[in-house]
């Protein structure tokens, strides 16, 4: 199973360093084929040791440039970060990428040899048009995407239960999850979506899900680990 934590804007260098020492106490209790990834915002990017996988959020598809507030290869390269997140909806939503340019950066990407968590996910309005109208909506954002790449993990993330409390039911994902392994070449699959320690049991134990990427649940080590070990 897999869980990774996504800490979007928030903690710091200090905050971090202080999570994971919190966490690697937990850790050492986990399934030792459960693996762990921790997503940081570029300022808390470092070197730290422990049983999980350290990651950007974001980097622009460049070695280093004339780009300025972003972060390309040259600094992720310091820390030794080879994991990138990538297709998250708020970068859509938030930072206009489009399909284009979430396909660019992933190309990029993908020949450095990362390991991708590349994400999908459809608006509320999508949802209520009905399964069809998602399924369409989901598999366009594959569109210049190599799904066979050997080092891809997809998250599924339906945007309206990121961040709002409500999780999508279990039918909601069984059934979306089901429909996308017949396409993503057997690659893992995650859920995300308002994951927390009072559903995590049920989710992880859906057909068809391989783990979770967790918002919110994941600022505090407690409640992450918690959900790590259930």
């Amino acid at each position: 199973m897999i869980f990774a934590a996504n800490f979007k804007t928030n903690h710091t260098r200090k905050s971090t360093q202080v999570y994971v020492k919190e966490l690697n106490e937990k850790l050492a209790a986990k399934k030792p084929e459960d693996k762990v990834y921790i997503f940081l915002p570029a300022t808390a990017l470092d070197v730290y040791e422990g049983d999980f996988r350290v990651g950007t959020q974001n980097a622009y598809p460049a070695v280093n440039g004339a780009y300025t507030g972003e972060i390309g290869l040259e600094q992720l390269a310091e820390f030794d970060i080879k994991t990138i997140l990538i297709g998250h909806s708020e970068r859509r939503e938030y930072m206009g990428e489009s399909q284009e340019k979430v396909a660019e950066k992933f190309s990029f990407f993908q020949k450095q040899n990362f390991e991708i968590i590349y994400c999908i996910g459809e608006p509320l309005h999508i949802r209520e048009k009905g399964f069809e109208a998602v399924m369409q909506y989901l598999l366009a954002q594959f569109e210049g995407i190599d799904i066979g790449y050997d080092h891809l993990i997809i998250a599924y993330e339906p945007i309206w239960a990121i961040g709002t409390g409500r999780s999508a039911t279990v039918e909601e994902i069984s059934t979306t999850h089901r429909a996308l392994k017949k396409v993503i070449d057997n690659k893992p699959l995650l859920y995300g979506g308002s994951a927390k320690p009072a559903n995590i049991k049920e989710i992880i134990n859906i057909a068809g899900v391989d783990g979770v990427l967790v918002g919110s649940a994941s600022l505090d080590a407690s409640s992450f680990s918690q959900m790590i070990l259930s």
